[in-house]
């Protein structure tokens, strides 16, 4: 069953077309990573699964249920965490978990919740004003758990993190899809998506330009990963007879350097062998494999992966504000 099914789905904003005909399936259970440069319309997709805004053209449904007519039961079984989310300073986070409680209508014990994002004990307790930003991250994860939704959405939940708290992200994300939850992310920080998703989408100027598994995009639009080989010397039957193998799409040869171009990760090592054969002795091996950051200025025309961020500048921005 799907978790998130868009057909057509379509935006604009006078004559801007913020989202165009976008036609997406999201597997329950799967984490979903949403790719694209600023103003590509992540946000904007993000609002319309949300109810936030309406659709132009096109329809959306989340769990089921019809994303517009059917916005309040999405809202039960869906947990968010906003890029822009904001908390209370003198608010302890017990407190902001217990507020969230509150506004699902759902008894329970918020340190249950706290301890599993890593905020248990003293923690707990402590006021968010006194929280890092990884910690604040975390509250608001926490918050978005409440109810244990069967879909969480996130807007750039690695957003200013540093690498200890974008690992602990990761590992968050990666538990709550262990248990179960369909994960559905937009992230600017390529290796967080390559670290923790099933599957991803790329969004480019408000059209769908790409779905799959980052092997099935390599694949597909990536370049060819290079195999570097430092040799003793380099025997010319080994150089004639690398490009018929199969996963080799071509060869290049600098002094006692040999380099071979891969479209399959398993002909490297055919390629090794076939070179020993041919009599030389391999003296150093680089590998160079497929770089998701190139591949993300492949099918999206930006030529700085660095610059891919969510906040979309044709979205609405929305500051989510907790209080207790």
């Amino acid at each position: 069953m799907t978790a998130i099914e868009t057909d057509g789905l379509t935006k604009r904003f006078g004559d801007l077309v913020a989202v165009d005909d976008v036609s997406l399936a999201v597997d329950e259970g799967e984490v979903f990573g949403f790719l694209g440069p600023n103003g590509a319309g992540k946000s904007t997709t993000i609002n319309m699964l949300l109810d936030f805004v309406r659709p132009t053209d096109g329809s959306a449904t989340v769990l089921g249920h019809d994303a517009q007519a059917e916005s309040k039961r999405v809202h039960e079984r869906v947990g968010v965490l906003p890029e822009g989310f904001d908390l209370y300073n003198r608010l302890t986070g017990r407190k902001h978990v217990r507020f969230a409680m509150r506004a699902k209508g759902i008894d329970g014990d918020p340190d249950a919740i706290l301890e599993r994002v890593g905020l248990g004990g003293d923690d707990a307790g402590r006021v968010a004003g006194d929280y890092s930003k990884g910690m604040r991250q975390r509250l608001a994860f926490g918050m978005a758990l409440v109810g244990d939704p069967d879909l969480l959405v996130m807007d750039e939940p690695s957003s200013g993190l540093d690498p200890t708290g974008i690992n602990e992200m990761q590992e968050l994300v990666r538990a709550e899809a262990e248990r179960g939850t369909t994960v559905f992310f937009s992230s600017h920080i390529l290796e967080h998506v390559e670290a923790v998703c099933d599957r991803v989408g790329v969004m480019s100027e408000g059209e769908l330009v790409a779905v799959g598994t980052l092997s099935e995009l390599n694949e597909q639009f990536g370049s060819d990963a290079r195999l570097d080989l430092t040799l003793d010397s380099v025997p010319e039957r080994a150089v004639e007879r690398l490009p018929d193998l199969d996963g080799v799409s071509g060869v290049d040869r600098d002094g006692d350097l040999l380099s071979v171009r891969c479209t399959d990760p398993a002909a490297k090592a055919t390629a090794i062998n076939r070179v020993e054969e041919a009599g030389a002795t391999v003296r150093d091996i680089d590998v160079q494999d497929h770089d998701i950051d190139e591949l993300f200025a492949r099918l999206t025309g930006d030529g700085t992966a660095a610059d891919a961020s969510t906040g979309d500048a044709d979205a609405d921005r929305r500051e989510a504000e907790v209080v207790a």
